[in-house]
């Protein structure tokens, strides 16, 4: 057994090497695409592309004087590829051009924004500029302040930012899109940032980032429940930006498009390769494992004595598929997911290789708890640039009225919905791409996806409504319901009906009066024990919600509260301290 496990490692440690001597060409592969364009087609992304290749420099400017010289848009997000080109110029730019895009940090006044990574992209921008042009007084600004107070203020709360998020955990956790929000600007400190401590910190913050992603990614899938994800990528689980990264920095998946630019930019500051642990710790899913975080919402500006509220991740995760949840209820506006199946596929791209339920909340509660705006306008100013949140067959968002568990594989999702709540009912989405279905007499629904089989129990009767671009939407318009599933891989149960036998055989109760109310005994022999309202219990026992880790499973290990994540894989350990601001590896001695 020793000796297979010796092999298996072995294996391992071969196929990342070979993957880290892959990472230097598709990070060139990816920048030479954006900069071998037309010089018509050009913008900021590829002239900053084209200054780090060193060639096409007379279009690049020629662009950019255009660009600078029009309207000027975009606030933190004009900002940081102009920080990028600022960096990467090097030398090639003629002195007027310089000049031009010193004069536009004075005559553009860009929005700060409202989210962490606007702060994150806004701060780490006002910093390395303002490093850039030491002497630069008030007037030269757009903002009135000089490059030394400019300076000081990026660094208070980028460093306020990174306490916040090692000990709290990040308020935008886990997002399919701003993963790369965050690992973009973080990739310019590490590079750019003059200061030793700031640089440190940045490249560890890169690494708990791709930690975090790793242990969640099921063949560059990034699974979840998110803080924020979008319309498309909550079914198709491949098209976003975490899709970018896993190509980039693990090799996984397939090369994309890219979405958003935001890997660019990541390979155009010599973002760092994932040391190889992490790399380890994205591609191993030879063993299936429990994997616990506890995360923060975003800032709650009413309704709370808190600021931040508390989130409480659990992923089982397998070679074949994953699950995933959050406790439920509304801890991030608009976007937010909070729990799915979610299964491998070979070619992603098309492919909807998810399962969930949801109540399609909309209402002020939510809009308030996290906007600053006031009441009269708030769903209308959401709605302009998240068209589907009104809307009462979406797929995405949280909502006070839905409650959930998981053990491993298993998941319940109970709601108690208030009566005339906006949307009464609940949306379960079933993919175009389930390759087998039955409706069973006893309320069960059985499908497989991929090579995993999933069952669907309702607890209270639904019509199917069709989605448009496939798939199917279970309707069930009752205030007081729920969802059991139960996934289990095609290596268990040779066919549907073997697995469906087994999952009929497993003890179900569950009453929806006074409140919804489930027992299920599991595949794996866990006794979940669920009433809406209450803490579940498994096995009999209250989950510890109050010493729930920060990260809690075989790869990764850290206490809420405490800046230190502890890395494990194959005998190496690696620890990120923010305490001491150091960075250690070691191995375990063999044994014979």
């Amino acid at each position: 057994m020793k000796r297979l496990a010796g092999l298996t490692l072995a294996a391992v440690i071969a196929s990342q090497s070979l993957l880290a001597q892959d990472y230097e060409q598709r990070r060139r592969r990816l920048i030479e695409k954006m900069a071998r364009v037309e010089d018509g087609k050009l913008h900021y992304h590829s002239i900053a592309a084209r200054l780090w290749l060193r060639e096409g420099i007379p279009g690049a400017e020629k662009k950019l004087r255009e660009l600078l010289q029009g309207d000027v848009s975009g606030d933190m997000f004009w900002m940081f590829p102009m920080t990028a080109i600022a960096y990467l110029d090097r030398g090639q730019l003629s002195d007027s051009a310089r000049a031009l895009m010193r004069r536009s940090w004075k005559t553009y006044y860009p929005f700060r924004g409202d989210t962490e990574n606007h702060w994150l992209l806004y701060y780490t921008s006002m910093y390395l500029m303002a490093q850039m042009w030491p002497e630069m007084g008030g007037e030269g600004w757009f903002n009135g302040k000089s490059s030394k107070e400019n300076l000081e203020e990026a660094r208070r709360w980028i460093e306020s930012w990174v306490k916040l998020t090692t000990t709290k955990g990040q308020g935008e956790y886990d997002c399919t899109h701003y993963i790369g929000v965050y690992l973009l600007p973080l990739s310019y400190l590490a590079a750019w940032a003059e200061d030793p401590r700031m640089k440190k910190q940045a490249s560890m913050m890169i690494e708990w980032i791709a930690a975090d992603f790793a242990v969640e990614s099921l063949d560059g899938i990034y699974v979840g429940s998110h803080a924020r994800t979008d319309d498309r990528q909550v079914v198709e689980k491949w098209r976003g930006v975490s899709a970018d990264f896993a190509w980039l920095l693990f090799g996984q998946g397939k090369e994309t498009p890219p979405f958003g630019g935001y890997s660019l930019y990541y390979a155009l500051a010599d973002g760092p390769e994932p040391p190889a642990i992490i790399r380890a710790i994205a591609t191993d899913r030879s063993r299936p494992y429990t994997h616990l975080e506890k995360k923060r919402t975003r800032n709650r500006w009413r309704f709370n004595d808190e600021l931040h509220g508390q989130v409480y991740k659990t992923t089982y995760m397998t070679k074949d598929y994953a699950v995933s949840s959050d406790q439920g209820g509304v801890l991030q506006p608009v976007q937010q997911h909070s729990w799915d199946v979610t299964w491998r596929v070979d070619d992603p791209e098309g492919v909807h290789n998810t399962l969930f339920s949801l109540h399609p909340y909309s209402g002020m509660v939510e809009l308030e708890e996290y906007f600053t705006f006031s009441p009269d306008f708030g769903t209308e100013a959401v709605w302009r640039s998240k068209t589907t949140y009104d809307s009462p067959d979406k797929l995405l968002g949280g909502s006070p009225y839905e409650k959930i568990v998981q053990s491993e594989d298993a998941v319940i999702a109970l709601y108690d919905i208030p009566p005339g709540t906006r949307f009464p009912h609940i949306n379960g989405f079933f993919s175009k791409d389930l390759q087998e279905f039955v409706e069973d007499a006893s309320g069960w629904i059985f499908c497989r996806g991929g090579r995993t089989w999933i069952a669907y129990r309702p607890l209270a009767p639904h019509v199917w409504k069709p989605i448009e671009g496939g798939g199917r939407r279970l309707f069930s318009p009752y205030l007081k319901n729920g969802t059991v599933v139960q996934a289990a891989g095609m290596d268990e149960f040779p066919n549907l009906d073997a697995f469906r036998k087994a999952v009929l055989a497993l003890p179900l109760k569950f009453s929806l009066e006074p409140a919804p109310r489930v027992e299920f005994r599991t595949l794996r022999g866990r006794m979940i024990e669920f009433a809406y309202g209450q803490t579940p219990r498994i096995d009999g026992r209250p989950l510890d919600y109050a010493g729930w880790p920060a990260f809690g499973g075989p790869f990764l290990k850290g206490k809420a509260g405490e800046p230190r994540l502890v890395m494990t894989h194959g005998g190496v350990r690696r620890v990120l301290d923010f305490g001491t601001l150091t960075v250690s590896e070691s191995r375990a001695a063999r044994t014979k």
